[in-house]
């Protein structure tokens, strides 16, 4: 029976690990197609295709699609909506490592929101923690605001808004089937962007404005969600053989991925202090995660932790 469950706790593993090594490949696209194609358009493709690809994997594996939540799904598809178009709009401009260095204070970030808004109780070692990994996105945002200017706060604005999306999946979800959930979080991602995009094209803002892809560019929207779908669904099969305070470090491989991607494909590597401010990032991230889980434990055996 321990040989049972440690085989599913490193399939788990294995699964999570895959799909956060995959996952960086939908920013190196939106990445190359950031010089002819709008981040709001990127965006309603990522979200359109994963929707289409989504869709019959949930029908033909017998999940449900009804959700009783529209509401909250619908602010959440608004929220992720927001979040990927800033990601792909600083991708323009930014190293992908850069990116999803200051990304990656949405742990931190979710603490905040968790404490402030689910009222959950946050320690004065958690707060310390997530204040030292704001100073190290701090320190990766510096040298990239002198570089690429005011574009180096767009990953900041991402990862504000994924933490709010998560906030709210985290206070809504229950217990609706992880597919489903982020199908609908999909499809009304996709409906805000393509009101979006009809504002753009009225308005001419080139940043929403829509353009008729290239065959060469619908094919790697087409690709972009086909990467998002596998990714998604690789973590929700991962979840169902391990949980999540073994997977969660598995994100931090995300990184080094970007950083791979990035130097293969544009050049691009990060400098000595980028590196610095991720690793305090990183440091930080981890430390609550450690900190959460210790203090589930200690709840579980009725002991309060030191």
């Amino acid at each position: 029976m321990k040989a049972r469950l440690r085989s599913d706790v490193e399939i788990g593993m294995l699964l999570m690990a895959f799909a956060m090594l995959l996952i960086p490949g939908i920013d190196a696209i939106a990445k190359l197609l950031s010089a002819t194609v709008s981040p709001a358009q990127i965006a309603w493709g990522r979200f359109v295709f994963q929707t289409l690809l989504l869709l019959p994997v949930i029908l033909l594996t017998g999940r449900p699609v009804r959700s009783a939540r529209l509401g909250v799904h619908a602010c959440r598809g608004a929220l992720i909506a927001t979040a990927i178009v800033l990601l792909f709009w600083a991708l323009r401009y930014l190293p992908i490592a850069n990116a999803i260095a200051i990304f990656f204070v949405e742990p931190l970030i979710l603490t905040l929101f968790s404490a402030l808004f689910l009222r959950e109780s946050v320690g004065a070692r958690r707060l310390v923690a997530v204040a030292v990994g704001l100073v190290g996105a701090m320190i990766v945002i510096r040298p990239s605001w002198e570089a690429f200017g005011w574009a180096a706060v767009l990953p900041l604005g991402t990862a504000i808004c994924f933490a709010g999306y998560l906030t709210l999946t985290r206070h809504a979800a229950g217990n609706e089937d992880v597919l489903t959930i982020q199908l609908w979080a999909g499809i009304f991602a996709a409906l805000v962007l393509s009101a979006v995009l009809i504002v753009g094209g009225v308005t001419g803002v080139e940043v929403i404005a829509p353009a008729w892809p290239t065959a060469w560019e619908l094919g790697m929207l087409g690709a972009l969600g086909l990467i998002a779908t596998v990714g998604h669904v690789l973590i929700a099969l991962a979840f169902r053989h391990a949980s999540a305070s073994i997977l969660a470090p598995f994100q931090y491989l995300e990184i080094f991925s970007a950083t791979v991607l990035g130097f293969v494909l544009f050049g691009d590597f990060p400098d000595a202090v980028t590196w610095l401010g991720t690793s305090i990032i990183v440091a930080s991230g981890l430390y609550v995660f450690l900190r959460e889980r210790r203090l589930a434990r200690a709840s579980v055996r009725g002991i309060e932790a030191p």
